[in-house]
């Protein structure tokens, strides 16, 4: 029997204590979470501030309750201060200032990530928000009800930004999108992919900023937010997202254990860091990716899970490993759906591989079937000597997602772009035609 600390129970805490509640009774869980509520579904943010969802509980799949009544201690708003991993002694402190000393034999780090909060001028006005937390997106959902809000910048075209930006649109307000680089999604999608969800944004009335760098949010009253600088003009706006992306939240243990460049700690595939009986889940943690086959920082819920699931297991007492992740990813604005895994042909140059890529775009059913029928725009990137693939991007209005899950699998496994070139692709009027985009685009492979 151990006596495990989790601290942390959004998606890789609740997993991992769900792993060690459902399949190792013998063990004592004692679980820290420095905020109200756990498993919150971040993703959905965007969703009831747009309106598409009408309740926000559905954003939640797991509770303390849930936890205490298969056996975990659990412990609410009560944050970690010190970690003493010599002595194995985690000490909190609850809403009270009662201190909470808590030993263990083995523990799991699930701290998450925090919103980069850049240093600029303005950022502590009335109208400037960041996005994690529910308590966030309750915040910028409430301004949004003020009718003297009527124009929102949203900082950042990443996911989150480009899906904060539908919102505001969804809530009748004017929506203006900032963005450094030049266009959106750009690490998760290569620029002739990715232009398609810029003419979806426009179509929509959202705003596009591209090649522009905030430098300074401004009020004329002293309090509130009027106006934003970049550097290529000034806007007047009575609010601001930020979603420039995040940062793991890994201070409570700095120094004392191995992390890559942006503090990440370093897991193997056991999720065990530098120190015997520690392990480090989700977006506190790196994660091996097969595309490259390195350690890596890629923050997604999915990920996040598996991590924790993995943890679970090993702290429960039975070995296993992660098979590594590809960054599988999706996104749907407006109804326009993209899809990415691996990488993009920039990264992977970046990564220095000798990445080429092949493409096609063309309906997914033949023309003369009845009914939905849209155009589907896919991407396949390899390497040019090894020929295998690197990674795989797809859009359309259609649900095309069932597909990236192979393509998911073929840069897990190693498969070459010449093997896709035959692969046994179902072939049936109703669904696809015989020659898909899937075999269409591999055969284009030089």
């Amino acid at each position: 029997m151990s006596k495990v600390v989790l601290i942390g129970s959004n998606h890789a805490g609740t997993a991992a204590a769900n792993t060690i509640l459902d399949n190792y009774s013998g063990n004592e869980i004692s679980i820290f979470e420095a905020n109200d509520n756990v498993s919150y579904l971040g993703c959905g943010t965007a969703l009831y501030i747009g309106r598409q969802i009408a309740e926000t509980s559905v954003l939640f799949y797991s509770s303390k309750e849930a936890l205490e009544d298969k056996g975990a201690k659990v412990h609410m708003k009560t944050p970690v201060e010190e970690i003493d991993l010599g002595g194995k002694v985690v000490t909190a402190r609850k809403e009270d200032g009662t201190v909470v000393k808590e030993s263990y034999d083995k523990l799991i780090l699930a701290t998450g990530s925090r919103p980069i909060r850049p240093n600029l001028p303005g950022m502590d006005l009335h109208g400037v928000h960041c996005v994690k937390l529910f308590q966030d997106g309750l915040g910028i959902d409430s301004d949004l009800d003020n009718p003297e809000v009527r124009t929102v910048a949203t900082i950042g075209a990443g996911y989150i930004g480009v899906e904060i930006a539908e919102a505001v649109k969804r809530r009748g307000k004017n929506s203006l999108l900032l963005e450094k680089q030049e266009g959106c999604l750009t690490g998760y999608f290569d620029r002739d992919i990715s232009a398609g969800m810029d003419d979806v944004l426009e179509k929509n009335g959202i705003e596009l900023h591209y090649g522009e760098a905030l430098q300074e949010i401004k009020s004329s009253n002293g309090k509130r937010v009027t106006s934003i600088v970049t550097d290529k003009g000034e806007y007047n706006v009575d609010m601001v997202i930020m979603a420039i992306g995040f940062l793991p939240r890994t201070e409570l243990v700095n120094g004392k254990l191995e992390t890559i460049q942006n503090g990440a700690i370093k897991v193997n595939l056991n999720q065990q860091t530098s120190i015997t009986d520690v392990y480090a889940v989700g977006d506190c943690a790196t994660v091996f990716n097969n595309a490259t086959g390195s350690s890596d920082y890629i923050a997604l819920a999915t990920n996040a899970v598996r991590s924790g699931i993995v943890a679970g297991h090993n702290v429960g007492g039975t070995p296993l490993q992660s098979t590594g992740v590809q960054g599988s990813n999706g996104i749907g604005i407006y109804g326009y759906k993209m899809f990415s895994t691996g990488l993009t042909l920039e990264r992977a140059r970046a990564k220095g591989f000798d990445a080429a890529c092949t493409g096609h775009e063309d309906l997914q059913k033949y023309p003369f079937m009845e009914g939905p029928n849209e155009k589907v725009k896919i991407r396949i990137v390899y390497d040019a000597k090894s020929r295998k693939v690197l990674g795989a991007q797809l859009a359309s209005f259609q649900d095309v997602s069932m597909g990236l899950h192979m393509f998911s699998l073929a840069v897990a496994k190693g498969v070459t772009i010449d093997e896709l070139k035959l692969l046994d692709i179902f072939f049936m009027p109703h669904f696809n035609q015989a020659f898909n985009y899937i075999t269409v685009a591999s055969l284009l492979a030089k």
